[in-house]
């Protein structure tokens, strides 16, 4: 992979959580946007931990032409396909956090913090593979490791996730 390839793709993963945190705090929790029912949808079912390519693709494509005319189509694809890598990151985690048992310190702190925020307060603990924009941004609350305790021993989800569901086409259709 060329530098002009490798700049542009780190920069795009580096960016992911940044844009994890604007979907997850901004648009799905702050602000009544389209992104909002989705979100709720696995607020209300917490086994709906993947989200439609019928909502990430066309962004990605988005994200993909605004950054062409910017910058040209090969270091845009390079940022894209960091932000891409970024999100199939955080959709693995994600599904970790509801479905398994962590294995060490980092895994049960991080699932501690997305817990606290289905559990304790939806308007905090917006992030969910990182705490740092939680931190930038005040949505870690001060006695966050109070409502750690109180998740802390929540077991995993049993049976499975929407993933197939995606991919299979309503019946019907």
């Amino acid at each position: 992979m060329s530098v002009a390839w490798t700049l542009p793709f780190a920069v795009g993963l580096l960016s992911w959580s940044f844009v994890e945190y604007l979907v997850h705090g901004i648009l799905s929790h702050r602000f009544k946007t389209f992104v909002s029912p989705l979100h709720w949808g696995h607020h209300k079912n917490a086994h709906n931990v993947f989200t439609s390519p019928l909502a990430w693709v066309p962004i990605l494509m988005l994200f993909w032409a605004a950054g062409s005319l910017l910058v040209g189509m090969a270091a845009s694809g390079a940022f894209t396909a960091g932000l891409l890598l970024g999100f199939l990151r955080y959709e693995y985690l994600h599904w970790r956090i509801h479905f398994r048992a962590p294995r060490n310190r980092r895994e049960r702190q991080r699932r501690a913090h997305h817990l606290a925020h289905h559990f304790c307060n939806p308007k905090m603990y917006q992030g969910v593979t990182t705490r740092f924009w939680d931190r930038v941004f005040g949505t870690l609350p001060a006695d966050a490791e109070r409502d750690y305790a109180k998740v802390a021993d929540r077991p995993p989800l049993s049976g499975g996730s929407n993933l197939g569901a995606l991919w299979r086409r309503p019946s019907g259709a």
